[in-house]
């Protein structure tokens, strides 16, 4: 038997078409500016050290804008960290960086060089400082650090900066009262595994691949940095105003937290660039880092946390002209 099909009129296939065309042109705006030929040329973007999070989330960003952007051209460069990355942006080293807060206010307010050109581009996700130790070590504080070999972190970067202020609130000179040992997350694991120090002080989204990898075949804990410091920091004044009291989740680490929460200190992350940055470039790259959220965040868990409404929030910093043109075209 034959099927019999209804018939479809000439007006509801057009009725038809006109919607899928609308809905394809709703998605192409999200997606790409519709009728502009996509930015082109070579950008720098500093990133951090090898087993953190910046360096793993600018290689996701910079697949993302090639997809994008395809004559665009992304040089990724290492770098210690937030100190390192806000400098290089500011004295012209690199276009594009992520860094601290406390870290950009601090450059700011040491009046370094190109301070004032500095503008952001979006609030991506929070760091949280990590202290760890070995499992069957008698550190229980902070203040327990008091004459340990604590690596604080590169030089120059967000670390250091964070873990001289946190020991410095728990009554401990950081250049006295321990051995300091400039070491990041690239060595500071191995050393630790490798009884070469006794503690290590990270800041970082949640997981760092380092630890992860460190969890896998050395057992360590974290010690906790309670309310208390917090309330300290903040008595200092200054960017210590970035730093917020919180827990960091169970489920960051589950075979080093087994279930347990850590008191801890986040600060959070800008993505940032200069003044004189093109605002078009800017514009289009801001749309990639909000869209791409989901794709990124697939392999860099803190990326998911990237979100329109609390991006726009890049404090110290006043948005770039190009980002500030993205959010108002979001606006309903």
């Amino acid at each position: 038997m034959s099927k019999v099909f209804p018939r479809v009129s000439r007006r509801r296939s057009l009725q038809g078409a006109t919607v899928g065309v609308v809905a394809l042109g709703l998605l192409l705006w999200w997606l790409l500016p519709l009728g502009e030929t996509p930015p082109s040329g070579t950008i720098v973007f500093s990133t951090g050290t090898p087993r953190g999070v910046y360096q793993e989330y600018g290689e996701r960003l910079r697949n993302e804008l090639a997809r994008d952007m395809p004559g665009l051209q992304v040089k990724l460069l290492n770098s210690a960290g937030s100190q390192e990355n806000v400098e290089r942006v500011a004295t012209g080293k690199a276009d594009f960086t992520i860094a601290a807060a406390d870290a950009v206010e601090t450059y700011e307010l040491r009046h370094r060089s190109g301070a004032d050109r500095l503008r952001g581009v979006a609030r991506l996700y929070d760091d949280y400082v990590q202290l760890i130790v070995p499992r069957d070590s008698k550190v229980d504080s902070v203040a327990d650090l008091r004459h340990k070999r604590v690596a604080t972190g590169l030089p120059d970067s967000g670390v250091r900066l964070i873990a001289n202020r946190v020991l410095r609130a728990a009554g401990i000179d950081p250049h006295k009262d321990i051995t300091p040992m400039a070491e990041g997350i690239d060595t500071g694991p191995d050393r630790l595994r490798h009884g070469k120090i006794d503690a290590f002080f990270w800041s970082g989204g949640l997981p760092t691949k380092g630890l992860v990898e460190l969890a896998e075949k050395y057992a360590f804990r974290f010690v906790p940095i309670d309310g208390d410091l917090v309330t300290k920091l903040h008595a200092g004044g200054d960017a210590a105003r970035y730093y917020r009291a919180t827990n960091m989740p169970e489920t960051a680490y589950p075979s080093v937290q087994h279930g347990t929460a850590v008191p801890t200190i986040a600060v959070s992350n800008v993505l940032m660039t200069r003044k004189d940055m093109d605002p078009r470039l800017t514009e289009w790259l801001t749309r990639t880092v909000i869209k791409s959220r989901d794709g990124i965040g697939a392999h860099v868990h803190s990326a998911q946390l990237v979100d329109l409404r609390t991006a726009i929030y890049t404090d110290p910093l006043p948005l770039q002209e190009g980002a500030r043109r993205y959010y108002r075209s979001m606006k309903p």
